[in-house]
This record gives C-alpha cells, structure tokens and sequence, in this order.
C-alpha cells in the first residue's frame, strides 16, 4: 500500500475544495451578512492542511493502484465531511455541536438532504449558498472533477474514477481517455446546472433562489433555502414543473445523455432499456398515488391533488428530496410507497440514489431466468440490456450488490433502533439515508435534530455507504484489503 501516494491526492483534493469557499465569500462581501470571517477562516484551515498534507508527500512519484483508490476516495470523502463542518461551528449564532455540523456537511457532500438546521430564513444567504453548493459539489463528486486535472500533474486519475463513480456500468467510459471523460461528465453536469438555474428565474424564482436550487436539483439533492422546502413556491405551477422536469433529467444516466449530445439524436433515449424503464416505474407511481389521493385525500380540489402528487412521487423516486407538504400525512400506504420509491432509485451513472433502476432490471431478468430454467434446465438463457448480452460477472455481482444492500440495511437499522428511536423513525431514517433520499419518517420528518448523537453518527455512515455504493466502503472492512 503506498500511503504517500493518497497522501499526495488529499491534499492536492484539499486544495481544490478550498477553492470551492471563494464563492461563499464574494456572496458574504455581497450581502454583508456577517459570515465573512468565518468563510475566510475555513477558507485558510482547508487550504493550509491541504498543502500541509500535500507537501509531506510531494516526493512521492508512486502511481495510484486499485486498493490505493479506494483508500484515497473513503479518506477523502470523510475529511472533506469533516472539513465542511468549519462554516457551521464558526458562524458562532448557529450554536451546533461537532455531530450536527458533521452530519449536516456529510449529508451535503453525499447529496442526501438530511438536515438538522431550521429557521433557515433567519441564517446568513451566504451560509445557505454553501449547503446548496456542498451538494452540487457532491452531486457528481469532486473526484471525478479531480480526475480532469490530476493527469496534468503526473497522477493516474482511473483508479479514483472506478471507486468514485456509481453504477454498475462504471467500467464504460465516455471516451478513451479519463481524463477526457471526466470533463464530458462535467460538461453535461454544468449544463444543466446552467439550463436549470435558467428555467427555475423565468418561472419566477429570484436569481439566489434559482441558483441554489439548481444546484441541489441537479445534485439530486433536496437543500433549499426555505424551510418549507418547494412549499415556499406552491403557487407557482412553473416553477414546479421545471423542478420535475430537471429532477426526471438528472436521474437519467449522464453517459446517456453525453450520446444524445454527441449524436445529436433524442432516439438514443428511446433506445435505452433503462431509460424506458425508469419512466414506466415513475409514471405508474404517479399513476397510483395520485388516483389514492384524488379519492381519499380531502384537502385541495383534483388538479391541487394531482400537482402534489406528481411532484411528491417525482422527488421521492429520483431521491431528491425537496418536499411539497408533510407527505407522512398523506392517506393509506403512500407514504411507504414514496420510500419504496427511492429503493429503486434512478438510472445508473446519474447523481440519483438508490438502488439505481439498471440493477433492478437485471434482478428481474435474472429472477426470470431462474424460473424458466427450472422449467428448461438444459436452456441457455442470455440477459440482454438494449439489444445486447450482459456478461454472468456483471449479472453475478448484481446480485451481491444487492444482498449487501439488504444485509447492510438490516444492520444499520438494528443499530439505529439501539439508541433508543422507535422503530419507524429506525427504518425510515436508514431508507432515506442508505438511498441518499433525506425525508423519512417519525421522529425525522421534519428534521433530524431530535436524533441522540449515537443515531446520527450511524446515519451519517450510512450516507457515505449509500453514495459510495457499498463496495468501496465495505472492501476497507475487510481484512485481506490490508494485506500486503
């Protein structure tokens, strides 16, 4: 293992995220809105450790191999989350402890939307820019942008793209080269973040709400800037609607979307299993929780029940996490039908949570298989993907993913419920959590800030698990990874 070597990528990622806390500032200078120093502050502890920890390792010439990019993208992510929490303990009106501010940092970073603030109309805008770009920075991950610059540099960037990226197709890149790759992402990232800032201030949004809320849709994260999260907007049909329609978008795949581009052909999508699946699963939860709540909900007249519907399952199903009312209260089943919905998750490849729809698919097909084998033992039965053969290996750890995903679920909640929570508040929490979906239910509905310490340090593991998919995490458990 050569530790100098992740050494060198932190504290060259370090670097990078420092720049990331220029934007807070202007914004603060801006509105003069007391946070400077405290930004300022951050700006130089992140920066100063950053090159503290880059120059212990800077004769280090070793590139970085699979085990060293595992070890580098876990380490990263749980400083990064450590090192986010500065702005929050500084700004001394906040009054947070250690736990709350690394919970709320960690929740920004993996794009969960888990908070524990409240009263966010009375905290500095400058403050609330942060926890909006902490998600957009997340969304994508920073790594993948580090991986455009670290070859300029002379480090192999491949080995953090692999950990880094989710999705069972990881392995397919964009274009031959990483570095080259990472930058497509980024491209189509920026874009809609562009596109969607655009169409949030033409429906009606301030320019500061456009932007944060940009960032968090694309993210696929769900901070906003009121505490009545899109409720604030209810009113305004357009903004609504351009919040689903870039929600629905950024849950596709990125590579599809990088092959619409380059072929400048929209038949690309209709030409994707995945794609075509992930808006069937959406639309027959539409279908069905709005029929539930236009015939049993009494509040709103239809079309107020369909619009609440429609965004609600949109959210939930493409783990966002902006809300549009107390969706706990909702009449019947839908509430664990919304939660259901963010197990799937999104495409995979894009910044949704979850499950992600590709694996589902192929734990169906696979499932089928099984059954028709049992019928025909001696039939050679391939899975096909968009027309083509998808390996046993792929299929094979599909299914491992998956019984992790159960396996972990099941433990973390068993944990949660030992610090005392209830047991809906236990499960929930981990669902929202793992799929990296932020509202859950009980005691958290609201907010998170009720949680005993205990809870929300395994929660706060528990979103790192879910945005690093398990494996990358996991694989540090095990003994055999240390072995030399």
């Amino acid at each position: 293992m050569h530790y100098l070597a992740v050494l060198k990528v932190v504290g060259i990622l370090f670097g990078i995220f420092s720049l990331f806390l220029i934007p807070p500032i202007a914004i603060s200078i801006y509105y003069d809105d007391g946070a400077l120093i405290d930004f300022v502050l951050s700006f130089f502890i992140i920066f100063v450790t950053g090159f503290v920890i880059w120059f212990v390792a800077r004769k280090n010439r070793k590139q970085l191999g699979t085990r060293e990019g595992f070890l580098t993208v876990a380490a990263f992510w749980v400083s990064l989350a450590i090192a986010g929490t500065l702005p929050f303990l500084l700004w001394n009106d906040l009054d947070i402890s250690f736990t709350d501010a690394f919970f709320e940092s960690m929740s920004g970073l993996t794009t969960t939307g888990a908070s524990v603030l409240t009263n966010l109309g009375e905290m500095p805008i400058s403050i609330l820019y942060y926890r909006s770009q902490l998600q957009w920075i997340g969304g994508m991950g920073i790594i993948v942008l580090a991986v455009a610059v670290l070859p300029m540099l002379g480090i192999g960037g491949m080995q953090l793209y692999l950990a880094e990226m989710p999705g069972v197709m990881k392995h397919s890149k964009l274009t031959p080269r990483i570095k080259e790759t990472a930058k497509a992402l980024w491209y189509i990232y920026v874009g809609l973040t562009f596109l969607c800032a655009l169409a949030y201030w033409l429906a009606g949004m301030s320019l500061f709400d456009a932007i944060t809320h940009s960032y968090s849709t694309i993210a696929i994260g769900g901070f906003s800037t009121h505490d009545d999260s899109f409720h604030f907007f209810y009113d305004n049909n357009a903004i609504l609607f351009v919040g689903i329609f870039f929600m629905l978008a950024a849950g596709v795949n990125f590579s599809l979307h990088f092959r619409v581009w380059s072929k400048r052909s929209i038949r690309q999508y209709l030409r994707d299993t995945e794609f075509k699946v992930y808006l069937s699963l959406i639309f027959c939860t539409i279908l069905l929780v709005t029929t539930v709540l236009i015939l049993t909900d009494t509040t709103g007249d239809p079309w107020d029940r369909f619009k609440r519907g429609v965004f609600q399952v949109v959210s939930m199903a493409t783990t966002s996490g902006f809300t549009i009312e107390d969706y706990s209260k909702w009449p019947l089943f839908l509430p664990a039908i919304l939660l259901a919905a963010s197990i799937i998750g999104g495409c995979t490849g894009s910044t949704a949570g979850g499950l992600k729809v590709m694996r589902v698919i192929m734990l169906f097909k696979q499932g089928r298989r099984e059954i028709l084998q049992l019928i025909h033992p001696d039939a050679i039965i391939p899975i096909r993907m968009s027309g083509q053969s998808v390996p046993n290996k792929v299929v094979s750890g599909v299914w491992g993913f998956f019984a992790l995903y159960i396996v972990s679920f099941v433990v973390l909640a068993l944990l949660v419920l030992a610090t005392g929570v209830d047991l809906v508040t236990a499960y929930s929490t981990v669902t929202a959590c793992l799929n990296n979906l932020g509202p859950a239910l009980g005691d958290a509905v609201h907010s998170y800030a009720s949680l005993p310490d205990a809870a929300k340090w395994i929660l706060a593991f528990t979103m790192l698990l879910g945005r690093l998919e398990l494996l990358t995490l996991l694989i540090l458990l095990t003994p055999r990874y240390w072995q030399d």
